[in-house]
């Protein structure tokens, strides 16, 4: 492979183009400043202005979600993983038809892999701007976004409609429903009965796991967080491992699989034959099948990078080992 191949294949965190109407809830208040980020593959955003760095996908696609404190996103489900981790600032993540069937505080580096078929919603809850990052189940992640029926409503208060085929049209600009498109139907009380109100205790028991801890678990060898043996037991088309300084390997490593690394803390040298650069916080490197790579902190200090592997399992609901 060429130094320009991997290179084009790099997202920098400082080059990532928002799109600020991505979504349904893009006029509501309180989650009207809210940013998306489509790094690897279409994402599931509902706006033609979403820009997308890398189209080809690995089998599952990356994103990121940037909010100003006390910037919310609105509840809705996906029928594929939804992976979050925390590359700046303190978020609270809640779930359930209203929000309201639990929530817990995620810190930088912290890692929530979402079970499929519940409402979660997100928010800022840190002094400063904040971003996480998304690894999203499948091809076409899932197909899109399930949202809860309050939000439907109340975004149409706000001049902001939702098609059935997926696009949103914006009354405040003159937009409306092509004839041919209905309105995207509101989930009925029997469906809503199918999105469970999962208790706290099993949510963070079960999927979640904090930076520190990965830290101290991966200070000889890389930790696999989620997977069929993983911290979180799961197989919804990728696996995730979390590296530090102590658990790299300075060897070259060749890719099994399409490979996705994004680093959390510290300064990484990737090399390859014909090229090396460095990997930063907040940017994201795809290498595809077949390609040799070595990988190792930079520079001292704290370290630590998520490493996301493509798997023959199929993108689905979430798996109950």
């Amino acid at each position: 492979m060429s130094s320009s191949d991997v290179m084009q294949r790099i997202v920098r965190y400082g080059d990532l183009k928002p799109c600020k109407s991505a979504f349904i809830d893009a006029h509501t208040p309180g989650s009207d400043q809210k940013e998306n980020f489509t790094i690897i593959g279409g994402g599931v955003s509902e706006s033609p202005d979403q820009y997308v760095h890398i189209k080809e996908t690995p089998g599952f696609n990356i994103g990121a979600a940037g909010q100003p404190p006390k910037c919310r996103n609105s509840l809705h489900s996906h029928t594929t993983a939804e992976v979050f981790f925390v590359l700046k600032g303190r978020w609270r993540f809640f779930w359930g038809r209203y929000g309201t069937a639990g929530d817990f505080i995620a810190e930088e580096g912290d890692i929530f892999n979402i079970p499929t078929g519940i409402f979660r919603g997100f928010e800022n809850v840190g002094a400063d701007y904040g971003i996480i990052m998304s690894i999203l189940g499948g091809e076409d992640a899932g197909g899109g976004v399930t949202w809860a029926p309050q939000v439907i409503q109340e975004a149409q208060a706000h001049g902001l409609i939702l098609g059935e085929n997926g696009l949103l049209y914006d009354t405040k600009k003159g937009q409306s429903l092509p004839e041919d498109v209905s309105p995207m139907p509101l989930l009925t009380e029997d469906q809503l009965k199918g999105y469970p109100e999962v208790p706290v205790q099993k949510v963070v028991h079960d999927y979640v796991v904090r930076y520190w801890d990965l830290m101290a678990l991966s200070a000889k060898e890389p930790t696999t967080v989620i997977g069929s043996n993983g911290l979180i037991k799961d197989k919804p088309g990728f696996e995730v491992e979390f590296l530090t300084r102590g658990s790299q390997n300075d060897g070259m490593i060749t890719c099994d699989k399409h490979t996705v690394l994004m680093p959390m803390r510290g300064h990484w040298k990737l090399c390859w034959n014909g090229g090396e650069t460095a990997l930063n916080p907040g940017d994201t490197c795809l290498l595809n099948l077949g390609e040799a790579y070595s990988l190792c902190p930079s520079m001292t200090g704290e370290a630590s990078l998520y490493r996301i592997i493509a798997t023959d399992d199929p993108a689905g609901t979430t798996w109950q080992g």
